[in-house]
């Protein structure tokens, strides 16, 4: 089986909110998302998503996918996509860095590799764990009133994870983490996930004033030295996420003690078998999970799912459905979110048939 072409489509997924609002003042109304297709001489195709959270959050944009499938899919053509380290280790070789723009590719391959041998993408990546995945919701940053209206409407709808976006004023920070924290219950988790928002002693400040609110403080600031300086003053659970790009800063947040809990995006990692490599590594450690991507839609959430599920479950802190929070249906059998859980699909591959209905004409075609 070889790759004979490679191609792209652009889609819109504008938000069911009308807008996501995080640290800095940053804000969304649509996503900019590229679906990646992957077409065997065979006749198999598989497909991928890439969706970074505008150009503005980490080093990722969307023409950017673009551009780098540019550079990089006529190196492809030729080889075997079910052997997924040998694609990484030529993709590698081909573009220096960039992991973002190789994640779509490497999704669709993974897509290939199970419709290829009739298994689901789970199964392939070491199993089914449990019935089903428990889901978090992010909060877009709001008033702290709106924040804890929001927290309880969700809350009704299932979800017992709840992401707050602080990272603002802190004053307000504390509230809304306070306002919140008061309408949970015990069983309930909340995160307080600052996008590296605060300065060192804003975020010293806000742990020290809500450190009687059970709550878990993610990423509160840019550098990984300023993080782990709050988290060895701060008794609350400690989520590290934008900086953990690889297994190198694994490796050194786990020798610091610098987190409980680490944010594995897909294609931060540059695609599910990195992230299956981080992953693996971090149950061997006993370092727990949110499993997620940056953003997307169906395929994305198909993607998240099936890295999700083949978690062990002591280790999948929380997930997401990214596909609930847009208007756009880009894919038919993705996942659907039921009470505040989801489950991959038991079809092979990642399960999922795109809707190219609703997909603008393509925007690359390599063969």
């Amino acid at each position: 089986m070889r790759i004979v072409r490679i191609f792209a489509h652009r889609v819109e997924l504008p938000l069911r909110e009308g807008s996501y609002k995080w640290s800095g003042g940053k804000s969304v109304t649509v996503f900019d998302s590229t679906i990646v297709g992957v077409e065997t001489d065979t006749g198999l195709v598989g497909f991928g998503e890439v969706c970074p959270l505008g150009p503005f959050y980490l080093p990722a944009y969307a023409e950017g996918v673009r551009a780098g499938l540019r550079e990089l899919a006529p190196h492809l053509l030729g080889y075997d996509p079910r052997e997924l380290l040998k694609l990484n280790q030529r993709m590698d070789a081909a573009l220096k860095g960039h992991p973002y723009v190789k994640s779509g590719i490497d999704i669709a391959c993974w897509d290939i590799l199970g419709r290829a041998t009739g298994l689901p993408v789970c199964v392939l990546m070491g199993g089914r764990f449990g019935e089903a995945i428990r889901l978090y919701r992010a909060i877009s940053q709001e008033s702290p009133d709106q924040m804890a209206a929001r927290v309880a409407g969700y809350r009704a709808e299932g979800y017992t994870r709840f992401q707050l976006k602080v990272g603002g004023d802190p004053d307000q920070d504390i509230q809304r983490i306070r306002q919140v924290g008061a309408i949970l219950a015990s069983s309930d988790r909340l995160i307080a996930d600052a996008n590296t928002g605060w300065t060192q002693h804003e975020a010293m400040r806000v742990a020290r004033a809500v450190r009687d609110v059970d709550v878990y403080i993610e990423q509160p600031c840019l550098t990984y030295e300023e993080c782990l300086s709050v988290r060895r003053h701060t008794d609350h659970p400690f989520v590290l996420d934008e900086n953990v790009d690889g297994l190198d800063m694994l490796l050194r947040a786990k020798a610091d003690l610098a987190m409980d809990v680490v944010n594995l995006k897909i294609s931060k990692l540059g695609g599910l078998t990195k992230t299956k490599q981080v992953r693996d590594l971090c149950v061997s450690m006993g370092i727990a999970m949110t499993l997620e991507d940056s953003w997307g839609g169906d395929i994305t959430t198909a993607a998240i799912a099936h890295l999700a599920h083949s978690t062990p479950e002591e280790y999948r802190f929380t997930s997401t459905d990214f596909n609930s929070y847009v208007t756009v249906p880009s894919a038919t059998g993705a996942p659907q979110r039921e009470n505040g859980f989801l489950r991959a699909s038991t079809e092979p591959g990642l399960g999922i048939t795109p809707r190219f209905d609703v997909f603008g004409p393509r925007v690359l075609e390599v063969t």
